[in-house]
């Protein structure tokens, strides 16, 4: 009865977590109304910014709420816009919610979020992979050579789903968001060249399946020449799915 009583007091643990993040939405969402004025060019700069800022030793932590905000922006200017996702005509209509604020801080954090199937998983990824790619730029700005590409600082942040299809979607979904704030984006697809999985894998954020990136993680670690690897790193990603991947399809060796 006491325990019963406690956790319609308190609530459960998950609740808990999440009543903590909160004011960090609240701060996300001021500091998005202050975006509005900006031209379209500043959002880069301000991604510029944000690269510099990790880079001198702020805590990207603390840079989140601005940086969950650009993103939520550049989703807000974007709307009305259309292009081609797999050769279909979309119009862009979304803007985060604050449901998908909070599934994105979670990501962030190294946390699984469960969220069902129309909730926005895609875009909600959109966020963290922006600000983890901001990391690996930082980290490149720094002279860590994982991080740079001709001499470019690029992040290194993976999605991880569960086929190419979604991959290829995905990918061509969401990429106008990072587009406008400056980042690159790849994706990988089976039957791909080595030449071709290069480009995709140089990309600050890279799209593909479990398999893609595991066998080309394999064969990397084959080759004589280092010049010949496709993949620069695995600093962080973001699964998609992750109970068919990690669990079920984890059964099957790659």
């Amino acid at each position: 009865m006491f325990n019963v009583l406690l956790q319609k007091i308190v609530g459960n643990r998950n609740e808990r977590i999440i009543r903590k993040l909160w004011p960090i939405v609240d701060e996300i969402n001021e500091i998005y109304e202050t975006y509005h004025h900006l031209k379209d060019e500043d959002l880069i700069k301000k991604t510029e910014d944000f690269v510099q800022r990790i880079a001198d030793g702020e805590d990207p932590d603390d840079i989140l709420p601005e940086a969950f905000a650009l993103v939520k922006e550049a989703c807000r200017r974007l709307v009305g816009k259309k292009w081609l996702i797999t050769g279909e005509p979309y119009e862009w209509d979304m803007i985060p919610f604050d449901v998908q604020l909070i599934g994105a801080i979670v990501l962030h954090q190294g946390k699984i979020a469960e969220m069902a199937t129309g909730e926005g998983k895609t875009l909600v990824a959109t966020m963290p992979l922006y600000l983890n790619a901001l990391i690996g730029r930082a980290r490149g700005l720094k002279g860590d050579k994982r991080f740079l590409v001709d001499g470019e600082p690029r992040g290194i942040a993976h999605l991880v789903t569960v086929n190419d299809y979604l991959a290829r979607r995905d990918r061509e979904w969401m990429g106008p968001v990072y587009e406008s704030l400056g980042l690159t984006v790849g994706v990988i697809q089976a039957g791909m060249s080595p030449e071709q999985r290069k480009p995709a894998y140089n990309s600050d954020i890279t799209y593909g399946t479990n398999n893609e990136f595991g066998f080309d993680y394999l064969r990397d670690n084959m080759v004589f020449d280092p010049f010949h690897r496709v993949q620069r790193g695995h600093i962080y990603a973001i699964i998609d799915e992750v109970d068919s991947i990690l669990i079920d399809e984890a059964r099957t060796p790659l």
